[in-house]
């Protein structure tokens, strides 16, 4: 794993052992930020189920604004430090990087209370019933500029209906993984 483009280009990630965590592949994410563009340059960013910290990073590296990551596992915490910390390591960077610890759902209910928006937010749940479930946070959409886009990743076998306010832009299925793409009303 490591970043594939921007500032930071070619750092490797570390990666958690035990496969509890499933860190999006370098091709997955050259993908997605392709098809994101000019998008990341300013963007403030959430994280969420952040793992690796591969999303945000990249999106950092690339001239986004501000990463907030939120993660609650113990080990993926630690290694989403280490790979923080690297990447502020010996390079001039002014995007605003934060790690919290906390499980992604009751995160997105704080932040809707303090009414902070995000630009771009990645989400990348355990595949299964944890995508859609996502859909049907009714704080999620309070989150997002109303330009904004909510990329989420899940198993191509995962069925997902786009729920009121979300209206899918864009998807696209990389070996086992579907991004999807979605806006809200």
């Amino acid at each position: 794993m490591r970043i594939i483009a921007g500032i930071a280009r070619g750092m490797s990630l570390a990666v958690p052992r035990g496969g509890h965590v499933r860190p999006t592949s370098d091709r997955v994410r050259g993908a997605v930020f392709s098809s994101l563009g000019d998008r990341v340059v300013g963007a403030t960013v959430l994280d969420l189920f952040a793992g690796t910290g591969a999303l945000g990073l990249e999106a950092a590296s690339r001239g986004a604004n501000a990463v907030m990551f939120a993660e609650s596992a113990s080990g993926a915490l630690k290694i989403l430090q280490q790979n923080v910390a690297a990447f502020s390591r010996g390079r001039t960077i002014s995007c605003e990087l934060v790690v919290i610890r906390a499980e992604a759902l009751a995160h997105v209910v704080k932040l809707a209370a303090a009414q902070k928006k995000f630009s771009l937010i990645f989400a990348d749940p355990p595949y299964g019933e944890a995508a859609q479930s996502l859909l049907g946070v009714s704080d999620l959409p309070e989150v997002l500029d109303h330009e904004g886009l909510f990329v989420l990743e899940s198993g191509k076998r995962d069925a997902l209906a786009a729920l009121v306010p979300w209206r899918l832009m864009r998807e696209a299925v990389y070996g086992d993984t579907r991004v999807s793409f979605f806006a809200a009303h």
